[in-house]
């Protein structure tokens, strides 16, 4: 009997087009303009549901009714906030690895030592159960660390959530020790929902290729932390703004954007991996600006088309669109976010997504392992 060894699969650059995993959790769609979260419309849920709810959707696999909603949101108050001596050694950890250090950067650092302090076990060891639990307190306790590393930076001391404001409107009191207005909880629901997956992009997919090594559930956030920190990822809202800040005035915004492109720049906030079309969560974005309003609103949706004629103008083989980032940085900053927190505040979105794919990954008990194709000079050679 004669075996043979199966030959390798050479992958297109980035993997792009290659199916690496099964998943329940969602969809895109992109030559449709479509997404989805697990069977639901990805626009409709951030319409017409709340964010907690798209939360239970996304890690408990369904939509809660009243009663759910209810435990729901007890379990994830509970979460919100560290113990007295948890949250004393992690003030301590923001402190040091602050001041001018990006709050993502001190959110990555955090929450690595809270998986530490709290005990976090090897997922490999859990029932699924103790997973779910275990995503539930990791992703709960996101927007406390992100709000306490900003507030740390700025001089103030770490506030306490607010549960009766809801998951959002917490976020936004421990930000700024402000009441939220209930059009600016609106607005920030509507882009945290937009934005809590979106298939197998760079983090999610460093986050399960860590789940599938049994790591525990901070490693996991942690990973897709660091991949979503590269400004290609979560980093180009504010950089979408700067544009708009450079652009200055909408007669400018044609001329702008082809000096862009003749000068090899990249347009930041235009164009996306996926969609061929309109980016839809960019539109619902949209409505969202103009319904907040303000200059830099009215800004943004007048130099959008000069910007996307441009580009058509420019790569006419190419349908460039203004994507999620482009809309994103005008809500954030529209309810009062700082452009320093936008990419963390796409990480309290983003981390419910990482820890329902952490958990369907771990499932599988299989670790992902691909090949590399060496490219270097001859094997074996003599040593010098």
């Amino acid at each position: 009997m004669t075996t043979t060894t199966p030959q390798p699969i050479v992958t297109p650059p980035g993997l792009a087009g290659v199916v690496v995993a099964d998943t329940a959790v969602g969809d895109v769609r992109g030559d449709d303009g479509f997404f989805h979260y697990r069977q639901y419309d990805a626009l409709d849920l951030a319409r017409h549901v709340t964010f907690e709810e798209v939360w239970h959707l996304m890690v408990r696999g369904t939509l809660p009714d009243a009663a759910q909603a209810r435990a729901w949101a007890a379990e994830v108050a509970a979460a919100a906030e560290p113990a007295e001596d948890v949250r004393r050694e992690l003030t301590e950890v923001l402190r040091r690895v602050g001041g001018g250090a990006d709050p993502l950067m001190s959110l990555r650092t955090a929450l690595s030592a809270y998986g530490a302090l709290t005990g976090l076990r090897p997922l490999w060891d859990l029932d699924p159960e103790q997973r779910t639990a275990d995503a539930v307190r990791v992703a709960a306790i996101v927007p406390w660390l992100v709000t306490a590393a900003h507030r740390l930076a700025q001089g103030a001391q770490p506030l306490a959530p607010r549960p009766e404001l809801g998951v959002v409107g917490s976020y936004l009191w421990l930000l700024s020790g402000e009441e939220p207005r209930e059009a600016h909880v609106r607005a920030i629901s509507r882009y945290l929902c937009l934005t809590v997956d979106h298939g197998f992009n760079a983090s999610t997919f460093t986050a399960r290729v860590i789940a599938s090594t049994g790591a525990d559930l901070a490693a996991c956030v942690v990973g897709g932390i660091g991949a979503l920190s590269g400004p290609l990822h979560g980093g180009a809202p504010s950089r979408a703004l700067d544009a708009l800040d450079a652009i200055g005035t909408v007669d400018n915004a044609y001329p702008w954007a082809l000096e862009q492109l003749r000068s090899g720049e990249r347009v930041m906030g235009f164009g996306h991996a996926i969609y061929r079309g309109p980016d839809p969560r960019s539109e619902l974005l949209r409505e969202t600006v103009i319904e907040l309003g303000g200059p830099t609103a009215e800004l943004a949706v007048a130099a959008e088309a000069e910007v996307v004629r441009a580009l058509a103008e420019h790569k006419p083989e190419r349908v460039l669109r203004a994507n999620v980032e482009y809309y994103a940085g005008v809500v954030m900053q529209s309810c009062g976010i700082p452009r320093s927190m936008f990419t963390p505040t796409f990480a309290v979105s983003r981390v419910v997504g990482w820890t329902a794919h952490v958990l369907e990954q771990a499932q599988q008990r299989k670790i992902i392992r691909p090949s590399s194709r060496y490219v270097g000079p001859p094997a074996p050679q003599p040593l010098p």
